[in-house]
Parts: structure tokens; sequence; C-alpha cells
């Protein structure tokens, strides 16, 4: 466990492991708390934290020093599993937090006697990010010393400064997560250098991921929805894989990536106010040919310190306008740097509000009931908070409030 440090918000406290008019500003209002009383585990979301041990389950303690908040605080470190609590829906009616270069984590061994250069965009293991909540890794994969390796790379072509690990090593992280939790699904979308023949396939059957393969032959063409997670679960499908390179659909039976989602711009332009511009390989983000999308956000140049401010306002803003410009459709993946770093509840506020509207109308999914009408919520008290308009002029105040925080955290044991 890591240690809690007022100095910086990455020493985390890792606690144990539709309606277009009615959405959104997805608007945070984070509280500010300054109680000492808590202590021991008693601590919830916004709470003065001295202690790892201070923090509730599924928070840590850590701070935000590029918004001025210095002083440690409990910060949530994970979503709510929505179909936990709304199971038996396709799935692309579900939102997911997904990792961006989830495998370019600071601290990584660099290979003997070179030094890395390269950025980093996460900072814990692929397997603290999946226990963590995480359903989505984008991993770049290069041919790289007679084998297929994670790089971070350019042109291209990865080099031994560039290069973190063989990709099977991560493979098989993915592979013991499914074999120790068989009601999860996971997707990889790969960034793909592999040229090969084969290299693809040979991989993901000697990590003994394609026993979860999700085929080809049964992801919808047109826009339909996907099969129920339920079904996906019964089947043992829980495994989605997408490349970058069209011919391997035909070659390996690896879905085209575009051909199933749209996706905005990454890097920059994915976080410009108020503009979501889809990216250049992707159909228009308003497509209804396509039954995912894949919202990216996070700046061209990752910096560690400033994340946590990134996933604070920012961040809800981006929800909102990327939904308007997919004419209504509520992102299915949400893609960050530094996923665990915020004011408060961040990515996995966000992505507990997103699902929350789509799932069952309510402003968390928390607040959701299984088995009841759309907008039948659970009594969530919240404090009063005036609505904000968003630059597109949508209204309705459903990222607001502390208690909406507290009562969002996933209890793990």
């Amino acid at each position: 466990m890591l240690g809690c440090s007022a100095d910086h918000c990455s020493n985390m406290c890792r606690a144990p492991a539709t309606a277009g008019i009615l959405f959104l500003s997805l608007f945070f209002s984070v509280l500010s708390t300054t109680s000492t009383a808590c202590s021991n585990g008693s601590c919830q979301v916004l709470e003065a934290c001295s202690a790892p041990t201070d923090c509730g389950a599924g928070l840590y303690c850590g701070n935000c020093p590029a918004l001025g908040k210095t002083q440690p605080l409990c910060i949530r470190g994970q979503p709510t599993i929505p179909n936990s609590i709304i199971n038996g829906l396709p799935f692309n009616k579900y939102s997911w937090v997904v990792t961006h270069n989830s495998f370019s984590i600071v601290d990584a061994p660099s290979l003997p006697g070179v030094q890395r250069l390269t950025f980093f965009n996460q900072e814990d293991t692929v397997t603290n990010q999946l226990r963590n909540g995480v359903r989505g890794l984008m991993l770049d994969m290069y041919d790289f010393d007679n084998d297929i390796w994670l790089c971070h790379s350019f042109r291209g072509q990865c080099f031994n400064f560039t290069a973190f690990q063989p990709a099977i090593d991560t493979l098989k992280e993915v592979e013991a997560f499914l074999h120790e939790n068989p009601t999860e699904i996971v997707t990889i979308i790969i960034e793909d250098y592999v040229h090969s023949p084969k290299g693809l396939t040979k991989l993901f059957a000697n990590a003994g991921l394609d026993k979860y393969w999700f085929p080809v032959s049964k992801m919808p063409k047109k826009g339909e929805d996907w099969p129920t997670v339920t079904e996906m679960v019964q089947d043992n499908h829980r495994l989605l894989v997408f490349t970058s390179v069209a011919s391997k659909e035909a070659e390996e039976g690896i879905a085209y990536q575009w051909k199933y989602m749209v996706e905005n711009e990454s890097g920059d332009p994915g976080v410009v106010r108020g503009s979501c511009p889809k990216r250049k390989e992707s159909k228009p983000l308003n497509s209804r040919s396509a039954s995912l999308f894949l919202q990216n956000y996070f700046p061209t140049y990752p910096v560690q310190a400033e994340a946590c401010k990134e996933h604070s306002t920012p961040l809800a803003e981006m929800v909102s306008t990327c939904y308007n410009a997919a004419g209504n459709m509520m992102p299915n993946f949400l893609a960050v740097n530094f996923y665990m770093r915020s004011d408060g509840g961040g990515v996995f506020d966000a992505v507990d509000r997103m699902n929350g509207q789509t799932l069952c109308g309510c402003s968390t999914v928390t607040a959701c009931q299984a088995g009841a009408p759309l907008g039948s919520c659970k009594n969530i008290a919240v404090p009063n908070t005036s609505p904000v308009t968003n630059t597109e002029g949508a209204l309705l105040d459903l990222f607001s409030s502390q208690d909406l925080l507290q009562q969002s955290i996933l209890q793990v044991s």
C-alpha cells in the first residue's frame, strides 16, 4: 500500500481491492470538507485524512496541488461496477473506465543498461488497474527483439529506449484477472504495429486468452445492440479485442476497431472545451452504424501533477460535449491518463453518473433499482446546488454533490 502525503496526489492509499434532452452538464460540484473526526477506515470522500488507513473502502488518501488543494483528503479510487446493480442489458448500454497506454507505467524497469526516453501515462500495474475497476486497456504493440512488445514509441518502430515489456506479460495479467473474476468483461484496444504473420493470434493464444475471445462473427455490424452482459458471461465471451489494422479482421479474426466503434480525436484536440472532433479513422460520432463510442480524454503530453485538475470539472464538461456531438450517445469507454488522480470523485464518479443516466435515468448508478421503471431512483440525499448550463445549453445538474460521491463508492472486501 502506498503512503499518504500532502506533497503529491500520486501517493495513493488504495483501499482493498435516454435521453438527450434530459442529459446533462455532467457538472462536478465538489465540496470542501475539513472534518478531522474520522479515522480507521471511517473517512469518506473529501474528508481529511492523515494515514492510508483513515479512508473507507474504495478510497485512498491524496490531494491535488494543481488546484491548490494541498491537504490530504479521501479520494475515490474505484467506480461502481454497473452490472452489479443493473445486469442483463446489452454490452453497449454500459460505460467503462479505460486506461490510455495502460502499460506505460511510471517507474517500470527499463531494459538493462538502457535509459528509457518516453512519456508515462499510468502509475500502477495492469493487475491493479483491473482490480480498481478499469475494464478497458489501450495497448501499443510492436515487433521487437524477436517478440511482440508493448512500446511507447514513434514512426511505427520500437526502440530499446521506448520499450516496456513483452506483451505476453501484460496479457497474462489480464488472463489471471478473468480467471479470478468469472463475471467480468475486459476490452483491449490495440494500436497495432505488429507485422509478424499471425503474430497477435499466437500471442493471445500463448497468454491463454483465446478461451475468453468474443468472436468477430457475433459482433454487430450495423450498429445493432451487442449481446447482453449476461449472455457474454454465460458464453465466456468476456474479452473484446480490437485492432487498428483493418486487414487483420479477415486474416486473424481480430475486429477492426472503427468498424464497431466511433471515436473522438485523442490528445490535445480531445480536451478542447466545447469541441469534440472525430478521429480521422472514425465514422462521424453521430453515426448509428457503430454501436460503441470511445471517448478519449487526455492531453498529448501527459503530466502527472495536472491529471487531478483535468479529472475535475473539465472532465465532466467534455463528457457532456462529446455526448452532444455523438447525437446523445453516451460514451461506452472513457480513456484517461493517470486514472486514479482527481480532486474527489474524478473518472470514477463520472462513469457512475454516465451509467446512472443510461441504465436507469438517475443521477448516479448507485441510485438505480433493478427491475424498476426508468427514472425510478433511490432517494439519495443531495445538498441544494444550482444547475449549470454548458456551452451547448444542455441543462441538468447530474454531477453535483459530495453526498452522491460518498454513496457511489464501490464497497469491496
